[in-house]
């Protein structure tokens, strides 16, 4: 085959990846996104909502969650709080994310607080918010779990001009940076194989 003949074959083939990227990126289907619909983030460490409900068998305890609801304490204050409760984490990790989710999301309006169905009221946590809102531009493997960041490096990945359009508020904002923070990076065996790319 000539030169000029595999030149034109892949510019070409280019030509067909690009245009299927593109089509792809039109129909709002990624890859990410594909993979992401058979499965959920459970494989991830827990986010603080879902050790909130943990803490407090699964918002059974709706006196306690009032309580954590209506509660207005910095991280260190939430951390001790957190040391010293009857279903604590186990981890040292799961009792910082659950500190820092309390820290950032806390207290609640009275009107959430004293509601029936304040289980289903929580804010989402880093880990949801990863889920949900990471995945319709990049893979979560490569452009999350696999960074090691501090909290002000996470913060700064909203600065970039495709971050800062997304819908997320100053509390959402810092609660990803927050949960990020404590649990990534993960090792690359514990992401499942659909993920890694």
């Amino acid at each position: 085959m000539s030169l000029s003949a595999r030149a034109g074959r892949q510019r070409m083939g280019w030509d067909w990846g690009l245009a299927a990227t593109v089509a792809l990126l039109a129909s709002g289907t990624l890859p990410g996104a594909i993979a992401a619909e058979a499965m959920d983030e459970t494989f991830m460490p827990k986010g603080g909502r879902t050790l909130l409900l943990d803490f407090t068998d699964g918002g059974a305890d709706l006196p306690q969650l009032r309580v954590v609801a209506q509660g207005r304490h910095d991280e260190a204050q939430w951390r001790a709080i957190v040391d010293v409760g009857k279903a604590a984490p186990a981890s040292e990790r799961a009792r910082a994310t659950l500190a820092a989710y309390l820290a950032v999301n806390m207290p609640l309006p009275a009107a959430v607080a004293e509601g029936s169905d304040l289980a289903a009221h929580l804010p989402p946590d880093g880990r949801e918010l990863a889920w949900n809102e990471c995945q319709s531009c990049h893979s979560l493997f490569m452009g999350y779990l696999t960074q090691s960041r501090d909290e002000q490096g996470w913060r700064s990945i909203f600065l970039s001009p495709f971050h800062k359009e997304l819908k997320l508020g100053p509390v959402e904002r810092e609660e990803f940076a927050r949960y990020a923070a404590r649990n990534m990076p993960m090792k690359a065996e514990d992401v499942p194989p659909d993920l890694r790319f």
